[in-house]
């Protein structure tokens, strides 16, 4: 805790669980906070609030008895909002409407010093709108923190049209003195950790929506594949639809329908139908439920174990298969009869690996025998991964589907198997996240030092996307985006400048231009 605090009082308007947050970790850097809600009552909730955290931290030798009474002197109600009149800051963090947030700010700037600092902790509102009418907005700007506050260590410094420069060093200073990583963004739809996550919620969400697989072999391959903590419906549960729509449709109109965005009907309807997640019982995954009703352990079906096959087939490989050298070794060490010649013979299995395109477009193009034919992913390589995921097409025969699978589950590692898809589930859903991080950088949205810090800390990603998008490799990353653009037709896959100039004269995905 600090004694020298840069805002000697701070004014938190909102007493829910974002304000809560917000105002522990500034009493902690040592500021006098002042709670205030229009709601009866809930300030002194808050209060209480806070105050049990604290205990509890002191229980466990976080603060010393004089350390925790010292914290609790520090944060105080405020009954009315003239009482926030000595804050050098104020911090609103009430319900989530333009209207709202500016008629508080109104109110706001009649009451505090001409040199107070006000700051939104809006997760989706453009802040130049919130300032519109505000005769300083020059001292306001946009300050996001993430729920729970004191556990997520980033924040966003937003700047709208007219913030000074100045509002957002004081704001980018203090952050840092209440222990959180600060990064700047600029005035757009999502910002960029709300932006930055359009990228693998989404792109999910289409895979499920093409019948390629179930949300829960969703999750499956891109925790064991990539490293994600949760699979996006894990995490859509875990967030809860009534806050993951809404933001998913606010961004992808705010875009004016930008097809990178596009949100999904799967979603809208289960919100309207009440399941959206895991404090409703139910949401992507059923819940158990304990005495109180709260829910607890997700209700999840085995998967199904590899098939018996007894008499295996020879396997071709096909000579365009990506780290065909790497899969040719994975099939040896399985024990599998390998074919060397320059087409299949007749009772081969036929595996194919590509990047972005789909099987049946491989099959087809190379005149492979499609009955025989399936596809395994290889971005990631063998070593690295916890699964392997088989994709049939269309007209996959079921004798060559069951000895794929026995085959490529012979040394124990679990295998997935898919409906014929344009990159998988893994490579589409890599590449669309780093194809929108990529565009976030093109846009000027913030620095690729600064996304790859908020994705990182606010998203947990086991890497930043342009750092993921390096681990894989820009060129392999740029393949699969070009061909599942050629397989869907769809503007949704187009590369971002940022991403195919890179990968086109081998920069890092990180590497920044010069200033002109």
């Amino acid at each position: 805790m600090t004694m020298t605090p840069i805002f000697d009082q701070a004014g938190i308007v909102g007493t829910g669980a974002m304000g809560r947050g917000i105002a522990q970790i500034a009493a902690q850097a040592g500021s006098q906070v002042w709670l205030f809600d229009a709601a009866a009552g809930a300030a002194k909730a808050a209060q209480a609030s806070v105050f049990s955290q604290w205990d509890r931290m002191a229980a466990k030798g976080r603060f010393d008895e004089a350390q925790l009474a010292d914290l609790k002197r520090r944060l105080v109600c405020a009954d009315a909002i003239g009482d926030l009149s000595g804050c050098g800051l104020v911090i609103e963090a009430i319900v989530e409407r333009l209207d709202a947030k500016a008629g508080l700010f109104d109110q706001l700037e009649a009451v505090v010093a001409p040199d107070a600092v006000l700051a939104s902790n809006t997760s989706s509102l453009s802040v130049t709108a919130i300032a519109a009418k505000l005769k300083h907005p020059q001292r306001f700007a946009g300050y996001h923190f993430f729920n729970p506050v004191p556990l997520m260590k980033v924040v966003e410094v937003i700047a709208g049209l007219k913030t000074g420069a100045e509002t957002c060093q004081r704001l980018t200073a203090f952050a840092r003195q209440m222990g959180h990583t600060p990064v700047a963004a600029q005035d757009t739809p999502g910002f960029i950790v709300n932006h930055a996550g359009r990228g693998y919620g989404t792109e999910a969400l289409r895979v499920v929506n093409e019948g390629v697989a179930d949300f829960v072999t969703v999750d499956r391959i891109l925790r064991d594949q990539v490293g994600f903590k949760l699979g996006p419906f894990e995490l859509f549960d875990l967030t809860a639809l009534d806050v993951s729509h809404p933001v998913m449709t606010s961004i992808y109109h705010h875009y004016f329908e930008e097809p990178r965005y596009r949100p999904s009907v799967i979603t809208a309807q289960r919100l309207a139908g009440g399941m959206v997640g895991k404090k409703s019982g139910e949401g992507f995954y059923k819940y158990t439920l304990d005495a109180k009703g709260t829910a607890q352990t997700a209700l999840i079906t085995p998967e199904r174990p590899a098939p018996q096959v007894d008499l295996m087939p020879p396997v071709w490989v096909s000579p365009r298969a990506a780290r065909r050298a790497e899969l040719l070794l994975l099939l040896k060490n399985l024990g599998a009869t390998i074919e060397t010649g320059a087409t299949p013979t007749s009772q081969a299995l036929i595996l194919v690996a590509p990047l972005g395109f789909d099987v049946t477009t491989v099959a087809v193009v190379d005149r492979l025998d499609p009955t025989r034919t399936l596809g395994i992913d290889m971005l990631v390589p063998d070593e690295a991964s916890r699964r392997r995921v088989l994709a049939t097409n269309p007209a996959t025969r079921a004798d060559m589907r069951e000895a794929a699978h026995a085959l490529l589950a012979r040394d124990g590692k679990a295998v997935s198997v898919i409906r014929d898809s344009a990159g998988f589930v893994t490579q589409r859903v890599v590449a669309h996240i780093v194809n929108v991080a990529s565009d976030i950088c093109q846009q000027g949205v913030c620095t690729a030092p600064d996304l790859e810090i908020a994705v990182t800390l606010g998203l947990g990603y086991p890497r930043g996307p342009l750092a993921m998008g390096n681990h894989y490799g820009p060129p392999s990353i740029l393949e699969i985006l070009f061909n599942m653009q050629t397989v869907y037709g769809d503007p949704r896959y187009r590369p971002s400048p940022w991403l195919r100039r890179r990968a086109a004269m081998g920069l890092s995905l990180l590497h920044e231009e010069e200033a002109l």
